[in-house]
């Protein structure tokens, strides 16, 4: 009897031993790490299930992955499933609406709204066609190797029929502008066609990137005024041009080993070890024009509140930045968001307030006459 329960136990001890030594897979356990199997406290890979029963998230990338799974590629190339880019193209023409706003007035909620549907259909169209013209290198690159075209997911001649439709309602949402913004709209096309092109040809293809991405700066206010204001618009249009190459010059880190590898060209490159100094003089040139549009715009204090707050904001990215690991590009790069919601605000408050001026300026006048 006992005899028998001492090999019973032996056997169990046996089995033990060898599935801790054989780990997970039947390898041994540094040959099943090898394979894939993380570690304890390790990040899952892409792709890796999702442990059963978590509960499922209201982001943007559970939203597309929600969706019927046809439809999903098509949403992953406009990328529906990362809208920090869609942030970027739209807080833009954000800023231009709310400088056009009447004093004492909230910015035109239908001309906020009508621009937010824009910024998607034509942030999607850039990237179904920046997918389309980089398919071939986009299959070289770790972090890009899964977009859909260059996956396989979606043919060059769907994406070509997808391309349209975008550009199709986008058309539809130029339309409801006036003649004016409608010409000025359609004159944007020729940047979002080519801008793609351009790391293959020049060091500063952030700079295509940024006199494309903030055309909003010049539309938006003409959509409100019936025509564009140099003084106002101009300096605005530069200020997010110097915004766009700080922001992407921090995301272009995250590529710059495989870009060197096949040929691409970006600011990242560059740059180099240099980079946060010219980070420095990007934000400093941005704050700069974006006093220059408060004094032509007569803004007020909270305007000016907001560009200090910016300066913070930027002076801590650039500061903390490490250029050598990717996550934390990727981590500035997003928090460029806040930055221009912080404008925003200050342009929406700056309105009110000046209002508020106006209204006490009026009561001390009629008092002044009553005397």
């Amino acid at each position: 009897m006992l005899g028998s329960r001492g090999a019973l136990c032996a056997g169990r001890l046996r089995a033990a031993g060898q599935a801790w030594l054989w780990g997970p897979l039947g390898r041994p356990p540094a040959l099943a790490r090898g394979a894939g199997a993380p570690r304890r406290g390790d990040r899952q890979p892409r792709g890796w299930p999702e442990p059963r029963g978590r509960p499922l998230g209201l982001s943007a990338a559970a939203v597309v992955n929600s969706a019927p799974r046809p439809l999903q590629p098509y949403l992953r190339l406009m990328r529906l499933d990362k809208p920090i880019g869609t942030w970027l193209l739209y807080l833009p023409c954000t800023w231009s609406i709310g400088l056009a706003a009447e004093p004492g007035c909230f910015p035109d909620w239908y001309m906020l709204s009508l621009f937010g549907a824009g910024a998607v259909l034509m942030r999607g169209a850039g990237c179904t066609i920046n997918d389309m013209w980089d398919q071939e290198y986009d299959k070289k690159v770790t972090r890009t190797a899964n977009r859909p075209v260059a996956a396989g997911n979606i043919s060059t001649f769907q994406s070509f029929v997808f391309l349209g439709g975008q550009l199709t309602l986008a058309l539809g949402v130029l339309l409801c502008l006036n003649y004016y913004s409608i010409a000025l709209g359609a004159a944007s096309l020729l940047l979002v066609v080519t801008y793609p092109l351009m790391k293959r040809i020049t060091y500063w293809p952030q700079l295509a990137l940024g006199l494309t991405f903030n055309w909003g700066a010049l539309l938006g206010w003409s959509a409100v005024k019936g025509s564009c204001d140099p003084s106002v618009c101009l300096p605005l249009y530069f200020s997010g041009v110097m915004w766009t190459l700080m922001y992407d010059t921090i995301y272009a880190h995250q590529d710059k080993r495989d870009d060197a590898l096949i040929g691409l060209k970006s600011t990242a490159l560059l740059l180099g070890d240099n980079t946060k100094q010219w980070l420095s003089g990007f934000g400093v040139a941005m704050l700069g024009a974006l006093g220059l549009v408060g004094v032509n715009s007569s803004q007020a204090a909270p305007y000016y509140a907001a560009l200090l707050a910016m300066g913070a904001h930027l002076a801590h990215q650039v500061y903390t930045l490490d250029i050598h690991r990717p996550e934390d590009c990727w981590e500035k790069f997003t928090s460029n968001r806040t930055i221009g919601l912080m404008l925003f605000l200050g342009i929406v408050l700056g309105n009110l307030w000046k209002e508020k001026k106006t209204d006490n300026t009026k009561k001390s006048t009629e008092s002044s006459i009553e005397n």
